[in-house]
């Protein structure tokens, strides 16, 4: 059920339409890249999938099932199967570190309370924060508070992983090592990543399958070596974004 794929994917807000009949094939084991300039859709068709908000048109297929289209309970079953990095990392701060990577389990498994502790241990060990159970939200750098949010995310050992600007704010150094650690689960557990970005050192450092996204449309999609090798088939607005990054010289435009 690993695969991941979007079909005319449609968002209004109001009058103004926001996404424009996206469709894509996540594959697993890979890190998939949403990519584009601020505003331009990746977050609102991020939460179209994971079900945060309904699109207007369009379905969204986790393996076979046809997710949009599932009642609440069947759609339980796949939620159990999602994790989730936001970009705030989203830690309830009146809980422990602990208690915060223990969430999950607490709603979607009947594991016992040792079960649980040895899960969020191995977690916690697994991004290089063994030993904070105790630590509150408060007590720790923004970049800690990153990988306490991604070891929430892996919890429940998902099959889908999806990352919402996942080092926006954070010093570079950090930002390398959370790019590290999410293309490392990515292959350790062979997950289908999502990761939405308007970082091209990211998609450098870890991107594979790359969407970019132009006020709402799907202006590319492909490979990432493609994108950075070929830059005389990519459509001026990539073309535009890459050499607004510093990857790509004004020369080639």
């Amino acid at each position: 059920m690993s695969y991941l794929r979007i079909e005319g994917i449609s968002k209004w807000f109001g009058n103004q339409k926001v996404l424009h009949n996206i469709s894509f094939t996540f594959r697993p084991g890979q890190v998939n890249m949403i990519i584009g300039p601020s505003g331009c859709g990746k977050t609102v068709l991020l939460k179209c999938i994971v079900g945060l908000i309904p699109p207007e048109e369009g379905r969204v297929f986790y393996g076979e099932v046809d997710f949009l289209r599932l009642n609440a309970e069947d759609r339980r079953s796949i939620l159990q199967n999602l994790g989730m990095l936001f970009q705030s990392s989203a830690l309830f701060d009146s809980m422990t570190v602990e208690e915060n990577v223990a969430f999950p389990l607490r709603v979607f498994t009947k594991q016992t309370q040792k079960e649980i502790r040895d899960r969020v241990a191995y977690c916690l060990e697994r991004v290089g924060l063994e030993g904070t159970q105790k630590k509150y939200p408060a007590q720790l750098s923004g970049g800690m508070k990153r990988r306490v949010g991604l070891a929430r995310a892996i919890a429940l050992n998902p099959q889908y992983l999806f990352c919402d600007e996942p080092n926006s704010g954070l010093d570079p150094l950090t930002a390398r090592r959370i790019d590290e650690l999410i293309r490392e689960l990515t292959e350790e557990f062979h997950t289908t990543t999502v990761v939405v970005t308007h970082d091209l050192k990211s998609v450098i450092d870890m991107g594979q399958r790359i969407l970019f996204l132009y006020e709402g449309r799907a202006e590319w999609q492909g490979e990432k070596n493609e994108m950075l090798c070929n830059y005389q088939s990519l459509p001026p607005n990539l073309l535009a974004f890459l050499q607004a990054s510093g990857l790509l010289s004004k020369s080639f435009i």
